[in-house]
């Protein structure tokens, strides 16, 4: 008779996407190659280049308990705040920039890079945006799998919580995440499909890698996925959060809602309905925090507070074995306070109201920025 499964690692990992500013103007500009060389001379393969040169990425080493990622993260920001300091640079951990253009920014020569722009054009060009992943260990490949059938459904509350791009092009789009709809134009994203096992997800991406359509499955983007890289689940739906406090909550909850998803495996647990996930998404993408989203039985549009209360108290003996009770309770705080989209559209408003125009609130929105990066 096999034996069952081990325990999950539920190891963390986090990625973290900045755009570079001049912190004078709060235009954005691109990173100089010396200071490419600097952060990598001083953080190695935790930092690179991402497609447009205004952007660098950072990550994390796997980290056993937040508290862990807390100070990885701290000492990335740390560096990267200091080190851009010194080429009159500022990061700040937005998933939009307020007024930046795509159509103006350099792209990064790599061959990486130079395919991904061949391949998708100006879908690709346009994306001057940001994100925040988490990678979870959980290294048997069928679980992995049936625990990504079942977070799906939380993924619209993740995104609520973290949504900090109101604003492009210098005009208010309505939306909490802006970054969303940018990236939806991507293929390959999205909500991932329910697959029943590990062969049916290497079936239906091999089947695109042998048409010659992908090189592999780095090019899923999909708003959870197996890592192509490393034996995790990668939660890729949240705007990157200008407070490390913010990402490093969002971490705690993809963590401990991936441990109570395993504990529950084993009980005909009712699954995430698609049509219900989608129009979540839409709503925490529309509204972020300030409208609820659909849950319980029978549904109804349950309050953003009461939906975070509830999942507190279900992840509570995960949060408590992971140690990482407090910081997931600062959820309920992101909610009563707002998220990075409300904040920011408070700092525009209040500029706007001492007689600031468009571009000047908007500049001061930057200025917020800079202040929030650091940890």
């Amino acid at each position: 008779m096999p034996s069952a499964p081990a325990t999950p690692a539920f190891t963390i990992g986090i990625e973290e996407e900045y755009l570079l500013v001049d912190p004078e103007t709060g235009d954005l500009r691109k990173a100089p190659e010396d200071l490419m060389t600097d952060l990598q001379d001083a953080l190695g393969e935790q930092v690179s280049r991402e497609f447009l040169s205004c952007q660098v990425e950072v990550g994390t080493g796997v980290c056993a308990t937040v508290d862990a990622a807390r100070e990885d993260l701290a000492h990335l920001r740390r560096t990267v705040a200091g080190l851009a300091k010194a080429y009159g640079l500022a990061p700040i951990a937005a998933s939009c920039h307020p007024w930046g253009e795509w159509i103006a920014q350099d792209r990064t020569d790599k061959p990486r890079y130079q395919k991904l722009d061949a391949d998708l054009g100006a879908v690709a060009r346009r994306m001057l945006i940001g994100g925040m992943h988490v990678h979870v260990g959980i290294e048997d490949q069928n679980m992995r799998i049936a625990v990504m059938n079942r977070l799906v459904d939380w993924l619209p509350m993740l995104l609520a919580l973290s949504a900090s791009s109101p604003f492009w092009q210098g005009e208010d789009t309505g939306l909490a995440s802006w970054r969303v709809s940018i990236f939806d134009g991507m293929p390959r994203t999205g909500l991932p499909p329910r697959l029943a096992n590990w062969a049916a997800y290497a079936d239906a991406t091999s089947t695109l890698i042998d048409l010659g359509l992908i090189e592999d499955t780095s090019k899923i983007w999909w708003d959870l996925r197996p890592s192509h890289a490393f034996p995790t689940l990668e939660a890729r739906i949240c705007d990157v959060s200008p407070r490390m406090d913010d990402t490093l909550t969002l971490a705690a909850l993809v963590q401990a809602l991936s441990r109570m998803i395993w504990r529950d495996l084993s009980k005909d647990a009712a699954q995430p309905d698609p049509l219900i996930v989608t129009e979540n998404r839409w709503r925490a993408q529309r509204h972020g925090v300030t409208e609820g989203l659909i849950a319980g039985k029978p549904l109804r549009i349950v309050p953003m507070s009461e939906l975070i209360d509830k999942t507190l108290t279900r992840i509570a003996p995960d949060t408590t074995v992971l140690n990482s009770s407090a910081c997931a309770a600062r959820a309920k705080d992101i909610v009563s306070q707002g998220n990075s989209a409300t904040r920011q559209r408070q700092v525009r408003d209040a500029a706007i109201a001492q007689g600031a125009t468009q571009k000047e609130a908007l500049q001061s929105v930057v200025t917020s920025l800079i202040a929030e990066f650091h940890p």
